[in-house]
């Protein structure tokens, strides 16, 4: 299954079934599982470990060194879940010794010429569209969009369920469930599309568009707004993300239109 135009080190752990294009380099201290696609041209270097059933389009490179001048080559993994695309020329790159790895979760989408920053975590069935850039150590939730082209600084939080803009520059945390867009860039209503496709009820489409009234539109400042939400809206899975998320920012979250 491996293109005898491939070079492969003997070292690397390759399930029996895995597609391996010609002109495609694979590195020693490499793990790819079953069912897996690798396209022509394609660079996994040391320390790379994809799962099951990943697809890799020609010119991706996975667990090159981090582009990081603190990085002093120290032992570290770029982890790609089971299920993923990483479509073509798209960019993985391994830890540093800050997190010791780079983690893209299961059932993801990275479109052609996405770079994935040293320490990242993208989640689950998350689709990130065409020449998006993650700087270091930033994290996206499960389910959410990035739109083409954006450019999100390091440290940053999307969280779950987000539709982001193409275009856009990313130096805020943007909460859950919700659209973000305009420059700067801003809350913009709650991703009401994005949640009836995951088959949210109507009832907690409402309640999350009523907490970002509170947070947004009420005229109360967030440290406050917190504070009515936990008091006035009574604890569920939904309340209980976005009060998380919005209290554990360190960059502050997005503000409002």
């Amino acid at each position: 299954m491996i293109h005898n135009l491939a070079c492969v080190h003997p070292d690397a752990k390759i399930a029996d079934d895995v597609l391996v294009g010609p002109f495609t380099t694979i590195d020693s201290n490499v793990e790819i599982g079953e069912g897996c696609k690798i396209g022509s041209n394609v660079t996994i270097l040391s320390g790379a470990r994809i799962g099951r059933n990943v697809t890799i389009f020609p010119g991706a490179v996975v667990s090159a060194i981090p582009q990081d001048l603190k990085f002093h080559g120290e032992d570290t993994v770029a982890i790609i879940g089971d299920g993923t695309t990483l479509r073509e020329c798209v960019t993985v790159n391994r830890g540093t010794a800050s997190k010791g790895k780079t983690v893209v979760g299961s059932n993801t989408l990275l479109m052609a010429y996405t770079h994935v920053a040293h320490d990242c975590v993208i989640g689950n069935n998350v689709i990130v569209s065409n020449a998006t850039q993650f700087a270091g150590e930033v994290i996206v939730d499960d389910f959410a969009v990035i739109g083409g082209g954006s450019l999100i600084h390091q440290f940053c939080h999307i969280g779950s369920h987000v539709m982001l803009q193409g275009g856009a520059l990313v130096n805020k945390d943007i909460p859950p469930f919700i659209r973000a867009a305009r420059e700067p860039i801003s809350y913009a209503g709650i991703n009401i599309v994005g949640l009836k496709r995951r088959r949210f009820s109507n009832e907690t489409i409402n309640e999350i568009e009523e907490i970002y009234r509170l947070l947004y539109n009420s005229g109360m400042n967030v440290t406050e707004a917190v504070a009515h939400i936990e008091s006035e809206v009574a604890p569920n899975e939904v309340r209980d993300a976005i009060l998380s998320f919005v209290k554990n920012s360190e960059r502050g979250i997005v503000r409002g239109y």
